[in-house]
């Protein structure tokens, strides 16, 4: 990879921090995140529970919203073992959303030819001992840390630890973020502790983890798109569909610019014709936050 921490192309190269001001602006003291927990409409809520086995495999829990107050929401992440992603912040939370748009402005100008064309953001409030399994984004990711100690491990982006067609099976939402993960891919992490005030960029696509670092946590994930990534989502996507008629398409990353952009366009008519069908469209919810509870999780239909 010549140095570079992935074999993808684009002015991020490896993980890296950069200062931010949202913490002295007062987006994570509680009296702020109850309000917006009270607020924030129900279906822009995502709220996991992460199992593991000693080969470091996943499964995963999702829950519904339920029925607490904000400041009890709050409480019962604080006590638990949540992630919870508040979805859409761009709109559900246009204060915070404005002062991370001027941080990410600075960001952006320390990389010489990175041009965001969208950006959208979420929330994520976790519990103390929370992790988020091995994965990757389907965008460029600034991550702004807020509150807590939340350590990342960000991996090389080569088909070892990034294979193609995983990435073409979540670009087409026929599965979630998770990759296929090996305990040995530790030996090359790039692993990076978040204080509050900092933010982290890493090189498109590069699979990482997250270990909370025992207290409870508050960041914005902003996720962003350059013309680049969108050409090779839309190349991904259209080869996830011909892969899925039983051909073999070649690799993204052998193709030159106008071959992504021409799959790209193909992979709007594609999508417009409903050539895949997401499979992740819908979650069968098993719980719902509950204060003073086991993970901080409550049986669904609990009253209260």
């Amino acid at each position: 990879m010549s140095g570079r921490r992935t074999r993808y192309p684009g002015p991020i190269a490896e993980a890296k921090t950069h200062p931010h001001s949202l913490v002295e602006q007062g987006f994570a003291e509680d009296t702020a995140l109850a309000a917006v927990l009270d607020r924030y409409p129900a279906e822009l809520f995502d709220i996991n529970l992460y199992d593991y086995d000693d080969a470091g495999q996943v499964s995963l829990r999702t829950g519904a919203r339920g029925r607490l107050s904000g400041e009890d929401l709050l409480e019962a992440i604080k006590q638990g073992r949540l992630w919870v992603n508040l979805r859409g912040v761009e709109t559900a939370w246009p204060e915070l959303w404005a002062a991370a748009m001027k941080d990410f402005a600075a960001i952006q100008a320390t990389y010489p030819g990175l041009r965001a064309v969208r950006n959208a953001g979420q929330l994520i409030l976790s519990s103390p001992k929370a992790r988020v399994p091995y994965h990757f984004d389907a965008a460029g990711v600034v991550l702004f840390h807020l509150r807590g100690r939340k350590r990342l491990f960000v991996y090389p982006g080569d088909e070892r630890h990034l294979p193609e067609r995983s990435m073409e099976q979540v670009v087409a939402r026929q599965t979630t973020e998770e990759l296929p993960y090996d305990l040995a891919f530790e030996n090359d992490a790039q692993i990076m502790d978040l204080e509050p005030g900092r933010a982290l960029t890493w090189p498109l696509y590069a699979p990482h983890r997250v270990e909370n670092l025992d207290r409870f946590c508050v960041s914005l994930s902003m996720d962003f798109q350059t013309w680049p990534s969108r050409f090779r989502n839309g190349a991904l996507f259209t080869n996830a569909v011909i892969r899925s008629r039983g051909g073999e398409p070649r690799l993204t990353d052998g193709m030159a610019a106008p071959e992504l952009a021409a799959r790209w366009v193909a992979s709007l008519a594609l999508k417009r014709a409903g050539a895949m069908k997401s499979r992740i469209a819908t979650f069968e919810r098993d719980f719902q936050p509950e204060v003073g509870v086991a993970d901080g999780a409550g049986a669904l239909n609990a009253t209260r």
